[in-house]
């Protein structure tokens, strides 16, 4: 008699309830947040790294930061909305010239409102640029860009009393803030002033990304005429595309002539626009951490090149080629044994272990 008793209890009992997990609290942020978090954690690897290094290794850092933004930017125009330019290194230049005449001509102005107002000249070129060249597709747009790349250095000719000729501008901006001084050098300042305006740049970035605009760049690279036909403003979408990239490379040029101190039309060549889009391919197409791996590549082979022209005692023209011929080597190498990239061999590595633990 109690065994079926037992049994009914056991089939009428209720049964426990079953915790299912929900999104941690980093999943569960909003997106910009996330991002905001993430570049103040790489700010602050950054800012630690400069603190025990010296002057030089601070502009380096400096370098790879204003090239990373000016790739980063590139990359969300080339991998997101998959418009080829082969003319970022005049945005670069705009950026840089705005830079210095702020400076010669509005000395007072703080740096944070020089960036400001570099972002708005820029944003203006990337409107004026990408209404041009949003009905151009394939080689019709890398043409236009290209154009834009050779042409725009030679105003600084034509308009030689404002923009210095093949000289240049040289400005001197200002050092560190007397609260800071004696804490850190004024290299170790500026590299600070770069990365800060870096993260902000690529939380900025990351968020447009992961977010509606992104998809739709990612949709009209994939399949322009289903992109359209599903709702996407595919002109309005790629104007917006250029801009973005547009603001990121005039606030590159900006924060390099802030370190330099010194702005010339030698350097926003074609070499230095064929040299971005070659390195958004060395690093990898889709990803922020592609923009890294293609700043870091760019700096420290443009150093090991020099320093090994000069070891072996080589002309003067050869120290300039070698290191061109450097990161072509390079290229060719990651791409034919990692076709997706220096990230993708980091994701491809990263896969192999999570298999191998798992």
């Amino acid at each position: 008699m109690t065994q079926p008793t037992a049994q009914r209890e056991k089939r009428t009992a209720p049964t426990e309830a079953v915790a299912v997990p929900g999104p941690s609290r980093w999943a569960a942020l909003p997106l910009p947040v996330r991002h905001l978090l993430s570049a103040a954690l790489g700010l602050a690897v950054v800012t630690g790294l400069l603190f025990v290094t010296g002057d030089l290794t601070a502009l380096r850092i400096a370098a790879i930061g204003y090239t990373m933004l000016a790739i980063a930017g590139l990359q969300l125009l080339v991998g997101g909305s998959g418009q080829v330019s082969l003319g970022h290194g005049a945005f670069m230049m705009i950026g840089a010239y705005a830079m210095a005449l702020l400076v010669l001509h509005q000395p007072m102005l703080p740096i944070s409102a020089n960036l400001a107002i570099i972002v708005v000249v820029s944003i203006v070129a990337g409107i004026a640029v990408g209404a041009a060249t949003a009905r151009l597709h394939g080689p019709y747009l890398a043409g236009a860009t290209l154009i834009l790349a050779v042409g725009l250095p030679g105003l600084a000719h034509r308009f030689h009393d404002l923009l210095g000729g093949s000289n240049g501008l040289n400005i001197r901006t200002a050092g560190v803030p007397p609260f800071l001084q004696g804490v850190v050098s004024t290299s170790e300042w500026r590299a600070l002033v770069v990365w800060t305006t870096v993260a902000i740049g690529l939380a900025v970035l990351a968020t447009i990304s992961a977010g509606r605009l992104g998809r739709r760049m990612r949709a009209i690279r994939d399949d322009e005429t289903a992109a359209a036909m599903a709702g996407v403003p595919v002109g309005k979408t790629k104007v917006v595309a250029f801009v973005i990239a547009s603001t990121a490379g005039g606030l590159a040029g900006g924060l390099q002539a802030y370190v330099l101190g010194t702005v010339t039309p030698g350097s926003f060549t074609l070499v230095l626009s064929l040299t971005l889009l070659a390195a958004l391919v060395l690093g990898g197409i889709g990803s922020l951490w592609g923009a890294l791996w293609a700043s870091i590549a760019i700096v420290y082979l443009q150093i090991w090149a020099t320093d090994l022209a000069r070891a072996m005692d080589l002309s003067r023209d050869a120290e300039n080629n070698l290191p061109i011929v450097f990161f072509g080597v390079v290229l060719i190498l990651v791409l034919r044994f990692w076709p997706l990239g220096v990230h993708g061999a980091v994701q491809s590595l990263r896969a192999r272990l999570r298999a191998r633990n798992s």
